[in-house]
């Protein structure tokens, strides 16, 4: 049987991308406002120019460049973005008042395409403690902004902050009055992450039911993590009608941050007999942008992060070691390659590590060895793996050259700077 996950393990679960078109989903990435808001992501004009180049290598549709009213670092890089970055709609966001908007389409004047994202909470909660306003004040500053907004480009998105929390009579005659404004999109945000997804699909369902103009906007999703449901409610979303997402790389923004770019879309291309649907994302890219996100705002990728994380698809445990050196598919659902993740990272060894692949290893580096070496080789790489969290290419090549001139005096250096140790028994 090929290595194509595609047709040959997923025909049997019936899967076969094949069968049909899936419908097409819009990638919005926030990566360079809600996620570069957040404490300690932070990016300059260079690294935030650089993060948009790489974005737009990635295939996202549209992206949020910043918010311009915020700081004039902001709305520079939103207007130097709008300038070099020519394929993807840029967009910048903006609070109902005139001068952000101005100041937004000011800074979208050098675009392509250019898209004016401006926002209200239209909550109870976030209307009489944070704003200070009744509804039908939150209705009139919505339309207005709509209404500005659309003197400098036709594309304008309209997001009711804390949707998901809003009463549902009043969240639609918000929705059909911007959209009667001329609002193109409809975000409708799970701003503190409350939702649940069988929430969130059946919430999508009724607004479009219910919304007489509904037909006339596109409905978007931007779902945060605060109880680690955002990729499964934005999934959610998509099944209630939405068809724009709202993510970010490496699922950065506020508090537990934003619905994961990578593991929204890789989900969508994995499970496609249960969610057909695509995006335009070019994913073997995906590793690569996570990485120089990580570089640009010195915040790393945990290690068991999903679809990017370096253990992503790392194997340490022998009986799945034995089981991907038969058949990969035997633990993995995706292959490495088609993220842009190495497939030589993925056997570690260490104390958990099997024979085959300790055998699989020394191979790989050109040993061939017999099966009393292998034997002696395994041993003291699991006596290793007691003292330290992985044992790399060196540490191998020694411990082969150790078992081949046992006369030879051969000791590993551990993690720790300075501390020796020995391989122990076997060896």
């Amino acid at each position: 049987m090929s290595n194509n996950y595609h047709f040959d393990f997923y025909l049997a679960g019936g899967y076969n991308r094949a069968m049909s078109t899936p419908a097409r989903v819009t990638v919005f990435d926030t990566t360079l406002r809600d996620g570069e808001q957040a404490p300690g992501f932070s990016m300059d004009v260079p690294a935030k120019l650089a993060m948009a180049q790489a974005l737009d290598t990635l295939g996202v549709d549209i992206i949020e460049a910043g918010f311009p009213i915020a700081s004039p670092a902001d709305s520079e890089a939103v207007h130097k973005i709008a300038l070099s970055v020519r394929r993807p709609v840029i967009a910048a966001l903006a609070r109902t008042r005139p001068q952000d908007i101005e100041e937004a389409a000011q800074a979208l004047g050098p675009a392509e395409r250019s898209r004016i994202h401006t926002f209200l909470a239209t909550s109870d909660l976030h209307l009489t403690t944070k704003l200070r306003i009744s509804r039908e004040e939150c209705l009139a500053a919505a339309v207005s902004a709509v209404a500005l907004a659309r003197r400098f480009t036709d594309d304008v998105e309209f997001s009711a902050e804390d949707a998901t929390r809003s009463d549902r009579d009043f969240l639609c005659r918000v929705i059909e009055a911007v959209i009667e404004a001329g609002c193109t999109t409809v975000n409708l945000p799970d701003t503190v992450g409350y939702a649940t997804p069988d929430e969130i699909r059946d919430f999508f369902a009724e607004i479009i039911a219910r919304v007489p103009n509904a037909g006339r906007a596109v409905f978007s999703t931007h779902c945060h993590n605060d109880l680690g449901l955002a990729v499964a409610n934005s999934l959610a979303a998509i099944q209630g009608g939405v068809r724009q997402v709202e993510c970010s790389v490496n699922g950065i923004g506020e508090r537990a941050g934003n619905a994961s770019l990578e593991e929204f879309v890789m989900a969508l291309r994995v499970r496609q007999d249960r969610l057909p649907y695509d995006t335009g994302i070019h994913s073997p890219a995906m590793f690569e942008t996570s990485r120089l996100l990580s570089t640009l705002t010195g915040e790393p990728v945990q290690a068991n992060k999903a679809i990017v994380g370096r253990n992503a698809f790392a194997h340490e445990a022998g009986i799945h070691q034995d089981g991907v050196l038969k058949d990969v598919r035997t633990y993995e659902i995706m292959r490495p390659e088609d993220v842009g993740q190495s497939v030589s990272s993925r056997l570690v060894l260490g104390r958990h590590s099997g024979r085959h692949a300790v055998q699989s290893c020394c191979e790989a580096l050109g040993f061939t060895l017999t099966h009393a070496e292998i034997d002696q080789v395994y041993r003291a790489v699991i006596s290793l793996g007691e003292h330290r969290k992985a044992i790399g290419d060196g540490d191998l090549r020694r411990i082969v050259d150790h078992v081949r001139t046992p006369s030879s005096s051969v000791a590993a250096t551990s993690s720790a700077p300075g501390e020796a140790v020995g391989y122990g028994h076997g060896v």
